[in-house]
């Protein structure tokens, strides 16, 4: 990975969808496999977007307090990451470039993405934005922010203190096909292993938590409830969950999309309409 490294002085200026027609016509179906597909293929690019800004943010935690000396990193050797110090705020900046990288769970990425934050790592909570520039997640298009609330804190899924990340979403993304989804909604990324051995990424588990709305061009809406926490084992490489539930709801129907008990696989089980099928997921 290359690194740039700024420093501006004092003085200096200062992120679950229908795959029907995105056109003005009502959509007044029912939640289908084609709705409950594309939310996965969101939720892959959320969990990508959130583990980059919680792997940077801790990079830079790390560079500044020198508390965990070195830190291993999640991005791909061909990411370009360009730290600036702006009065006391810290911006990171990760090019991908304009042909893209692989990150190791497969998915691609390409454009920027700028994470900042405050530069007083001796406080517990911390406020962080996400911004995006020309960025593609697997070919969609990614605008918008996130703004996120970092602290380390005891909650009902684990009692020991660990890194907590809330994040509020307002992102649109457009497909290759030129479909635009509005998204809005919170989500919960809870760290419950591998927070005390910064300098392994592999044993991370993440807990996430949350729901949202996601709107198309004709007003139609979709929410997604997330009601066991998806389980993300960094170990497995692997863009989907391999543990939890979430809710899809269309027009007061409902699909539920169960990711299992553990296995480190792209399969899961959709019920829908009172049937219960296995599906492969895809990114």
């Amino acid at each position: 990975m290359k690194t740039k490294f700024l420093i501006i002085g004092f003085f200096a200026a200062l992120t679950f969808f229908s795959c029907s027609s995105n056109d003005s016509t009502a959509d007044s179906t029912a939640v289908s496999s084609n709705d409950v597909a594309l939310t996965a293929k969101i939720d892959s690019s959320l969990e990508d977007i959130d583990a980059i800004t919680e792997d940077q943010f801790g990079a830079q935690q790390s560079l500044t307090t020198r508390i965990d000396g070195y830190r291993k990193s999640i991005l791909p050797s061909c990411a370009t990451i360009t730290t600036v110090l702006n009065g006391n705020v810290w911006t990171r900046t990760i090019d991908f470039g304009a042909e893209g990288c692989t990150l190791a769970n497969g998915n691609t990425i390409k454009g920027k993405i700028s994470i900042s934050f405050t530069n007083d790592f001796s406080t517990n909570t911390f406020a962080i934005n996400t911004t995006f520039e020309g960025f593609y997640h697997n070919g969609k298009l990614i605008e918008g922010n996130k703004s996120i609330t970092y602290t380390k804190e005891s909650t009902a899924l684990q009692e020991e203190i660990h890194p907590v990340l809330s994040h509020s979403i307002d992102l649109s993304i457009t497909f290759d096909d030129g479909k635009t989804y509005e998204i809005a909604g919170n989500r919960i990324r809870e760290m419950v292993e591998g927070y005390n051995t910064p300098l392994e990424w592999n044993d991370n588990i993440f807990m996430i938590s949350g729901d949202s709305s996601i709107t198309k061009k004709n007003g139609t809406v979709i929410t997604c409830e997330i009601t066991n926490p998806l389980r993300y084992e960094m170990s497995c490489n692997s863009p989907f969950p391999v543990a939890g539930t979430k809710i899809i709801t269309k027009n007061d129907t409902t699909a539920t999309l169960d990711f299992g008990t553990g296995e480190c696989d792209n399969l899961a089980s959709l019920t829908l309409d009172a049937v219960t099928t296995e599906i492969t997921l895809k990114k």
